[in-house]
């Protein structure tokens, strides 16, 4: 398995949840990092990125100032640390890898994990 997204689950309004991604020895020293995001019925949505040496990042607006994205080299594992979720942060998050950064595009992205679910209830 290349990519391992975990750490999904159900959070009120306001809440806090943490999503690991545990890569490949390979990747994690290689690519940039990425979380997308989909909600039913709709396309996968860009959230974060961070480079392959971690010094740099990306965020969407929608996320900027409550999540935070960072990089454990010593576990090979990117964290997502979602603060204030909002209902609308509900969504099935992926993370990728990807040979450019920064990059929006889901197109771009060489590898990706399965999905993890995040749910956030009003």
């Amino acid at each position: 398995v290349q990519l391992q997204a975990s750490g999904g689950g159900l959070v009120q309004a306001g809440g806090s949840l943490r999503l690991s991604c545990l890569a490949s020895v390979r990747i994690f020293g290689s690519y940039a990092l990425g979380w997308f995001r989909q909600a039913p019925g709709k396309e996968r949505e860009f959230v974060v990125a961070i480079n392959r040496g971690g010094g740099s990042t990306l965020y969407a607006d929608s996320v900027k100032g409550r999540f935070t994205i960072s990089k454990d080299i010593a576990k090979n594992t990117v964290y997502l640390q979602m603060n204030s979720l909002k209902p609308e942060d509900t969504a099935l998050y992926h993370c990728g890898a990807s040979s450019l950064f920064p990059t929006v595009r889901a197109d771009r992205y060489d590898y990706w994990g399965q999905g993890t679910k995040v749910t956030v209830s009003s």
